[in-house]
């Protein structure tokens, strides 16, 4: 019974992957290929780090794996300031040309999802005297 089940098992998991595939991780559009692969260097060496055997040797790959993680944030950092000045020089170049919808593209790029939550205006006695929205208007 036991081998049926992991006979079936092995052939419904073989099967699917030759006909969907790999799952496909979507990552963020500004990070780079060589940012992609140091991550899969430092996904590597962690994996070196659980299967290491005695202490010292952990200890080395967690040295390892530490400079890999520095270097991946740094490379992640840089891929999006490049990213935001790319931006930042589109927006530019709208602005020149007139282009609004463009530059209002770009700006919500820039902007990202979140915004700020509204906030009460209160006076000096700590009265609630309006309501103001993200944009200053009453709301």
């Amino acid at each position: 019974m036991e081998d049926n089940w992991k006979d079936n098992v092995e052939a419904l998991t073989s099967t699917c992957q030759e006909v969907l595939g790999l799952k496909k991780y979507h990552h963020k559009e500004w990070i780079s290929t060589e940012t992609l692969d140091k991550i899969k260097e430092r996904k590597n060496k962690k994996a070196a780090i659980n299967n290491s055997r005695t202490r010292a040797e952990k200890v080395q790959t967690q040295a390892k794996y530490i400079e890999a993680n520095k270097q991946v944030k740094r490379s992640i950092r840089a891929d999006k300031k490049k990213y935001v000045e790319e931006l930042a020089t589109t927006a530019e170049k709208a602005a020149r040309e007139g282009n609004i919808k463009q530059i209002y593209d770009t700006t919500k790029k820039l902007t990202g999802k979140y915004s700020k939550e509204e906030r009460p205006v209160k006076d000096k006695e700590d009265n609630q005297t309006a309501k103001f929205n993200n944009n200053g208007t009453d709301g």
